[in-house]
């Protein structure tokens, strides 16, 4: 078997892996952010949505459902590489993966392939969800489908990042308290950046999480506060970096060998 094959095999192995423990404990994956989001549809959809009315033209129930799926995929690509890459450091099984024959990459690309299916998933199930509180109409399908894979691509690396420094669970939870949830409530999700002065537009500019709530939009409603062009360059350009940088942890082996 050639060196390629032999990594393919290994990149599948750990895919499955991560997607059957994802939907093996469903109950703990998936139902929980789609219920979390629903009370935020019934909360600021309907209720205080009803009292804003329109946002650049939209009912704000329509306005806010794009940021809550982005919101809902970051939040989980996330937590679903940090919590298993970790549980893998904590049991030392990533130990033998790393003393195996397979590359890096094929690590990598496993763990970040499970995030990015657990994403997805619960972020189709908040659309569907939406549907019994609005309708839809995806504008542009594939910017649509393109920003929310970047999206979670980014969240996943950045989750297997901060599994390799974390040194105990506690660590994992730091990031999503103090870094995701401040961002994403700051990028867009809940209200248009044109509604803020300066300097809280340039500020917000700043703002990763903005780039991808604004291009899911865009691909959904036809309406964004970014230039969409730019916004797809920056959020390719954190791949890149954050899959260098995981590599580059991965070969030197960085809080992973005793």
């Amino acid at each position: 078997m050639s060196n390629l094959a032999a990594n393919l095999v290994a990149y599948r192995t750990i895919a499955r892996r991560e997607i059957v423990r994802i939907l093996r404990i469903w109950t703990q994956t998936l139902i929980p952010p789609v219920i979390t989001i629903t009370l935020y549809y019934v909360i600021f959809g309907k209720l205080i949505g009803s009292r804003i009315g329109t946002i650049e033209g939209f009912p704000y129930m329509q306005y806010l459902v794009p940021g809550m799926v982005m919101m809902s995929v970051i939040n989980n690509s996330y937590m679903n590489i940090s919590s298993s890459f970790f549980g893998a450091k904590f049991q030392r099984s990533v130990e033998e993966m790393l003393v195996a024959p397979m590359s890096h990459w094929a690590i990598l690309s496993g763990y970040v392939t499970g995030a990015v299916a657990r994403g997805l998933a619960v972020g189709a199930l908040v659309l569907v969800v939406a549907l019994f509180f609005t309708s839809l109409h995806v504008a542009h399908p594939l910017v649509a489908l393109v920003s929310i894979l970047l999206g979670a691509t980014i969240f996943a690396l950045a989750g297997f990042i901060n599994a390799i420094y974390a040194k105990k669970f506690d660590d994992i939870a730091l990031v999503p308290t103090f870094v995701i949830t401040p961002l994403t409530y700051l990028g867009g999700v809940f209200y248009s950046i044109r509604m803020l002065g300066e300097p809280w537009q340039a500020i917000s500019r700043a703002n990763p999480i903005l780039y991808m709530v604004n291009t899911f939009r865009f691909g959904v409603l036809g309406i964004s506060d970014v230039h969409v062009g730019t916004a797809l360059l920056v959020m390719v350009a954190f791949v890149v970096v954050l899959s260098v940088f995981a590599l580059g942890l991965l070969k030197r082996g960085v809080g992973l060998r005793s």
